[in-house]
């Protein structure tokens, strides 16, 4: 994609344009080490950050941020369009390029099966995933202990599951972006919760693009 819409319509249709490209399964041989967590904050101006984790030890190994402009309106349902921009900006930014993206948001859980972690899996090439805090679906609540999890349901149609990463605390809700599976994103989602309800990946790069 060399330019960026700037209408609603232009925007729903690069969604319907690139959806079919999504890969629901993971790379043969995929064993990543790194995972990098992408968000964006806003003031007068966007900041958005990305950290890259060492899956072993949970340490930050690289990080960028981009400020900028939003370009885009907030409309529900694109903002990739407002975010990605800066996002990829910032994942080009790095020293090393992490085997896995963890967005702050949603993937295949999105009216058109292509939010914001299926855009930024498409557009990169990278495996990614969503984790948005609220869900956009239906879903039965699961069992209470981590690790548990329900489905998440739009239109009949499974995608994600709300996880529960610690005993007792409500649910994230975790869906594919690109090249991934439920039963792998939701595997690396529980390492990176050893202790919070949210992943480090997002913790850290909240954190950043807070300054």
């Amino acid at each position: 994609m060399t330019a960026w819409p700037s209408t609603v319509d232009e925007a729903v249709d690069v969604q319907a344009r690139l959806a079919p490209s999504v890969v629901r399964e993971v790379p043969p041989g995929f064993a990543p080490r790194t995972a990098a967590g992408l968000d964006v904050a806003y003031g007068q101006r966007l900041r958005a950050a990305v950290t890259v984790l060492d899956l072993d030890t949970l340490a930050v190994v690289d990080q960028a941020v981009v400020e900028g402009e939003a370009t885009f309106p907030y409309v529900p349902g694109l903002f990739a369009f407002r975010e990605l921009p800066a996002l990829l900006e910032a994942l080009d930014k790095l020293s090393t390029t992490p085997d896995v993206l963890v967005c702050d948001g949603q993937g295949l859980a999105h009216p058109r099966r292509f939010g914001l972690a299926c855009h930024a899996g498409v557009l990169t090439g990278l495996p990614s995933l969503g984790v948005g805090k609220n869900a956009l679906g239906a879903y039965e609540p699961p069992a209470a202990e981590r690790g548990a999890w329900s489905e998440l349901r739009d239109e009949g149609e499974v995608v994600g599951r709300a996880l529960r990463t610690q005993d007792g605390v409500k649910p994230v809700f975790v869906s594919i972006g690109h090249r991934m599976d439920l039963d792998t994103a939701c595997e690396l989602v529980l390492t990176l919760t050893p202790r919070f309800r949210l992943p480090e990946t997002t913790r850290t790069a909240d954190r950043l693009s807070r300054g």
